[in-house]
């Protein structure tokens, strides 16, 4: 399984995004230039210029029509993916930690952090309102009123836009009512430590979290039971499930701080790979160069990318032995 490495980003990379199609790939790095991909041969379509920070966050419509993203310069932007052009652009008190957009299109929600005796805070905005994007707009609806040093660290739209699920710097997890926001539906507490993603599964009748407590937990969508657990020796910076087959990725490694001082092999930079029934682990994927921070499987589930502290996005193409692999029950 002979990946593409994609170097378009001069920093680590933060966060990667497949479209609905699979055609496109997008990164996201600290490096202030969103890059847009080609997923199947790597080619680079071109960059999303205009941030002076850090972007942390970065999502593509349901019909790649449009692409937002959040940075650490205090704005979140929207972009037309054909032209590259900025559309549209909010000014925030703090930087822009998650942005998603909703499955109908016409709404996103995105989060801010605590900075400055400010609290964080998250906002649902209209996209069919140019309004929203004033300075001055609080947007339909917005929190900020999260226990202090409990930030939204992850968040995903819940079933038809009826809620929105974050995960917190504490490792708890909640969801809130998409109309009556200051409602929260559920709030479970299963991580010992930050929660730094969240993926769903196909249908989205489940999700995954990674944690910096070494797991990954596998949840209800709609009730939050806890299902499963991968269990490793590293923070886990990212996980997903894999449209096709009963496997879920990992990606994580040593504290990037830490990471001068280690050897790649001491550092556990592979991507991992469970079996989401059994929670076994049966395969690890090698070649970052530093922990890995985002992972995502493309939709048709014969591709895998991984993105990491090095600044390489790397694309995996299965091959025919990972497709014909079944577990020993």
């Amino acid at each position: 399984m002979k990946p593409i490495s994609l170097h378009g980003h001069e920093r680590a990379i933060t966060q990667i995004k497949y479209n609905r199609d699979g055609d496109i790939l997008l990164s996201a790095a600290k490096d202030a230039s969103p890059n847009v991909w080609f997923s199947s041969n790597g080619e680079r379509l071109g960059t999303l210029d205009g941030h002076t920070g850090v972007v942390w966050t970065i999502d593509c419509s349901w019909d790649s029509s449009k692409v937002v993203t959040g940075s650490g310069d205090n704005t979140l932007r929207l972009w037309d993916l054909e032209t590259g052009k900025e559309l549209n652009k909010l000014q925030t008190r703090t930087s822009v930690r998650i942005a998603n957009f909703s499955y109908s299109g016409k709404m996103l929600f995105f989060t801010t952090d605590e900075a400055m005796k400010l609290p964080a805070s998250l906002q649902v905005i209209d996209l069919n309102d140019g309004s929203s994007f004033e300075a001055d707009s609080s947007g339909i609806i917005s929190i900020d009123e999260f226990d202090r040093h409990n930030k939204p660290t992850a968040g995903l739209w819940g079933s038809l836009d009826e809620s929105i699920i974050t995960g917190h710097e504490t490792g708890q997890l909640c969801k809130w009512d998409f109309r009556n926001i200051k409602e929260r539906l559920l709030d479970v507490q299963k991580h010992k430590g930050q929660i730094n993603d969240l993926q769903y599964n196909v249908d989205q009748t489940m999700f995954i979290t990674s944690s910096k407590d070494t797991s990954a937990k596998l949840f209800d969508s709609d009730t939050f039971d806890h299902l499963k657990t991968y269990q490793t020796d590293r923070p886990v910076n990212s996980a997903a499930i894999s449209p096709i087959r009963d496997h879920v990725a990992l990606g994580g490694g040593q504290e990037a701080m830490e990471v001068t001082t280690t050897s790649t092999r001491a550092g556990k930079f592979e991507a991992r790979f469970y079996h989401l029934i059994f929670e076994e682990e049966f395969a690890r994927v090698k070649g970052h160069f530093g922990p890995i921070n985002t992972i995502a499987f493309h939709p048709s589930g014969l591709q895998y990318s991984s993105g990491g502290e090095d600044g390489y996005v790397r694309v995996h193409q299965f091959d025919s032995d990972y497709l014909q692999y079944n577990v020993e029950c």
